[in-house]
């Protein structure tokens, strides 16, 4: 396994210097599909009981969450993936209270994990785009394909430090929109009230939401970093 693991890495990092042409970003996805396979041949991927107990660990709240998300995600799994950016966009907005990390957690900035947030019902900016990341990576989606983006959002007159989740279904496409500050999911063009600061995911960390790599988010983001170690070993990937 971690061999394998060690493996892909490898071939991720020599494509990333060519990820701006096309064809280099069809091979990116193509690797990305392989890991994919990879992690569900051994165990590593969605596994339904295995986050119903990581949710048994927190309350029966996390639960029945958790219960209402996987039956959703059942319904989308075969679906297009713009059915499931909807299915999982509505889901966390509907079912996540906004709450500023003060009075949730106690603290100026903390980032939950999917499963802190099923149990807590409530998260801010962060957590929303992180469960919804998290959530549709289980349904297939490339984390290729998606990036969480630190926006400076005009609200109420004044602007405002805030995070979407980006989605990209093409490489040049410009990206769709995840937030819960509004029920649809627009594209980017149709978000003039939102301006890119710099963008990350699993696999890289960039300025904007353009190409320019700006580093490696595990090393750049302790939060984040901390985020994908306790959503792997929740059952989320």
């Amino acid at each position: 396994m971690k061999a394998g693991t060690r493996v892909a890495g490898r071939l991720a990092t020599r494509l990333e210097t060519a990820c701006e042409s096309r064809v280099a970003w069809r091979m990116t996805q193509a690797l990305g599909a392989l890991a994919l396979l990879f992690l569900l041949l051994h165990g590593n991927a969605l596994d339904t009981p295995r986050l119903l107990q990581s949710a048994q660990r927190f309350s029966p709240a996390a639960v029945q969450r958790t219960q209402v998300l996987v039956q959703e995600m059942d319904a989308v799994a075969n679906a297009a993936e713009d059915e499931k950016l909807r299915a999982i966009n509505n889901f966390f907005n509907r079912t996540v209270q906004f709450r500023d990390d003060r009075d949730v957690w106690g603290m100026v900035d903390y980032w939950a994990s999917p499963m802190e947030l099923l149990n807590k019902g409530q998260g801010d900016c962060e957590d929303y785009a992180i469960g919804k990341y998290f959530s549709l990576i289980a349904l297939g989606v490339a984390p290729a394909k998606m990036r969480m983006v630190y926006v400076r959002a005009q609200l109420g007159g004044g602007v405002q430090a805030h995070m979407v989740l980006a989605y990209y279904p093409e490489p040049t496409a410009e990206p769709l929109i995840l937030d819960n500050l509004i029920t649809d999911i627009r594209p980017a063009s149709r978000r003039p009230d939102l301006a890119p600061v710099f963008s990350f995911n699993a696999e890289g960390l960039w300025q904007g939401v353009g190409g320019s790599s700006a580093g490696d988010p595990v090393a750049r983001l302790s939060r984040w970093r901390e985020v994908l170690s306790k959503a792997k070993a929740e059952g989320w990937w």
